[in-house]
């Protein structure tokens, strides 16, 4: 299924380094889309701060204490605002059964490194680069998948492979991949406006 146009909303827990490229693509005219809400687990996020600066609508949506009202108000808050596609841009919670099944299929995640080898529940961030170098693997990998009720197991979408260079260590791996990532959640994004990639 392809999504156009996309409207899109946005969960990070912390600077939501991918939604502000995307968000800016937006802006400059590279990527044909709406962005439509951001949308944090913390209050001090540093992407509802860059968000409320740009004019974007934000919500604060803690998880803690009701997780059903929670879910229940996120699903609420993106549907109020017209979102077709929901984008998790360093989103460390898990997502409830309200907004899984009122955007089956439409919500999309980043990782950091090969799935389904380097993923599951606890496995993001450093520690996904970590047992990359612990593996001796020759390259790693950034995926865009599917998200669902499991950690990491949504279908993938697609996907970029990084070398792992000799004397890499987990900083400089992550340094390289997390530098690739905004650009190609853009690019990813580019394909699914144009049609010449299409959501499973």
């Amino acid at each position: 299924m392809t999504v156009q146009p996309l409207r899109l909303g946005f969960l990070a827990s912390r600077n939501g380094s991918s939604a502000r490229a995307i968000c800016e693509a937006i802006q400059h005219g590279d990527l044909s889309a709406e962005a439509r809400l951001m949308v944090s687990n913390r209050r001090d996020a540093g992407a509802l701060d860059w968000a409320r600066a740009q004019g974007l609508p934000c919500l604060w949506a803690p998880t803690v204490g009701d997780p059903d009202a929670a879910d229940a108000r996120l699903a609420e808050a993106m549907r109020d605002h017209g979102v077709n596609l929901i984008i998790l841009s360093g989103y460390l919670r898990h997502l409830g059964p309200k907004t899984l099944e009122g955007f089956k299929g439409r919500i999309l995640n980043i990782h950091p490194g090969p799935l389904p080898e380097f993923g599951g529940e606890g496995m993001y961030g450093r520690r996904v680069h970590e047992a990359v170098i612990d593996a001796r693997v020759s390259r790693s990998a950034i995926v865009i998948h599917g998200v669902d009720e499991v950690y990491d197991r949504g279908p993938e979408l697609t996907r970029r492979w990084v070398d792992v260079e000799p004397g890499d260590t987990v900083d400089s791996l992550e340094s390289r991949v997390t530098a690739l990532e905004p650009l190609f959640f853009v690019e990813t994004l580019k394909r699914l406006s144009e049609g010449s990639l299409a959501l499973a």
